[in-house]
């Protein structure tokens, strides 16, 4: 039985414990972030590739230029499934919100498959790239910095909220000017919140540690930094995309 009396032997042993506890918690926080980051990436891959099959087939030009109630469906199945995925995800288990996850990323694919539509392809490749360049640097700053971000949230979200209320406005005055403004703000918005995001996922990993909400948590997490790259991508693509020939 250990001297817990001994000072030299108690803090030897706290010393010992902390480092292994240490070691142990590094290397599960990195298997953690990496986990969301292999679920966000391929998600995006998936969308991409279902978003080009789909326009290239001349499937998404039947359904989106012909009308239908269809077209209204696939617009907002996305929306479905992150309600669902985000008030459902403390009755369901793992597996059943990793599969509403990879059926999100279906859905945002035949979604997206608009742009095909509208801008050139080179364009499309060419926002997708800065994109994922710009995402890498935020997610790897909100990652590495020791500054407390949280501070950011409240912040980022009145901005989101006044986001969304001036694109409905602009659906129906049509602006310009108000498009840019809304498409600039779209970016720095967005640019934020993968940086929030990226904190959050990383402080979040020593609450839901080894429990049995990890993977749940970190599907969720996925999904947060997947909306983040999709919408910086799509305002970029606004800003600077070329339109179709």
């Amino acid at each position: 039985m250990a001297n817990w009396s001994d000072p030299q032997m108690s803090g030897a042993t706290f010393a010992s414990g902390a480092g292994v506890r240490s070691a142990a918690y590094d290397a599960g926080l990195r298997s953690y972030m990496l986990s969301v980051y292999n679920y966000m990436t391929s998600a995006v891959l998936l969308s991409g590739i279902v978003a080009l099959g789909f326009a290239l087939s001349g499937a998404a030009a039947q359904v989106f230029l012909g009308g239908g109630i269809l077209k209204w469906i696939i617009t907002f199945a996305p929306l479905g499934f992150v309600f669902g995925m985000s008030f459902g995800q403390g009755r369901m288990s793992t597996g059943t919100l990793q599969a509403m996850f990879w059926g999100f990323a279906i859905a945002m694919g035949l979604s997206l498959s608009t742009i095909f539509l509208v801008y050139s392809q080179v364009s499309i490749a060419q926002a997708f790239f800065a994109t994922a360049a710009a995402f890498a640097g935020l997610s790897l700053y909100g990652y590495t910095t020791k500054r407390d971000l949280s501070a950011m949230g409240t912040f980022l979200l009145m901005g989101l909220i006044g986001l969304i209320v001036a694109s409905l406005i602009n659906l129906f005055m049509q602006s310009g000017p108000l498009a840019l403004v809304i498409s600039l703000v779209g970016v720095l918005l967005f640019a934020g919140l993968t940086a929030y995001d990226t904190q959050r996922t990383k402080s979040m990993y020593a609450a839901v540690a080894g429990t049995d909400m990890e993977g749940r948590v970190a599907i969720m997490s996925a999904l947060n930094l997947y909306l983040d790259f999709i919408n910086m991508f799509l305002f970029i693509l606004r800003l600077f995309g070329s339109s179709r020939n």
